[in-house]
């Protein structure tokens, strides 16, 4: 298996899909990177040789901020916003959407997966205490 900025790549999968796996790097920016090496997208990771992956290696590690790196950019983004008491920072404390959408009845990934039901209740509650 080929191990990329900490990942290890499936080697099943193709070369455009496998690279998406790295946090930072999606289809588009593995495409671009294929084809600057004249790497088919549609090439299995297990067919790519070493000194390849080895370029494929320098170029992520180089030109894109990825995993960990990444994550702190966003981290300390979303604190400046915080601290400047933004909207969008004060949305970010909220734990609400951030991005002009409506919240009466849809965010349901970020408020959490609890519905009201026609009787008043909570269908997590009434799921949980059979009687």
């Amino acid at each position: 298996m080929a191990r990329i900025a900490g990942i290890e790549l499936p080697s099943n999968k193709v070369a455009e899909i496998a690279f998406a796996a790295i946090y930072g790097v999606g289809r588009p920016t593995s495409r671009r990177i294929l084809a600057r090496l004249n790497i088919a997208p549609s090439t299995h990771i297990s067919q790519i040789s070493e000194a390849q992956m080895g370029e494929i290696r320098t170029i992520i590690e180089k030109e894109c901020v990825v995993e960990g790196a990444l994550r702190q950019v966003i981290r300390t983004n979303i604190k400046r916003l915080k601290d400047t008491r933004s909207w969008r920072g004060h949305r970010h404390e909220k734990r609400l959407p951030v991005r002009g959408q409506h919240t009466s009845t849809n965010s349901r990934t970020i408020r959490g997966n609890v519905r009201i039901t026609a009787s008043g209740t909570s269908s997590k509650r009434s799921q949980a205490a059979p009687t």
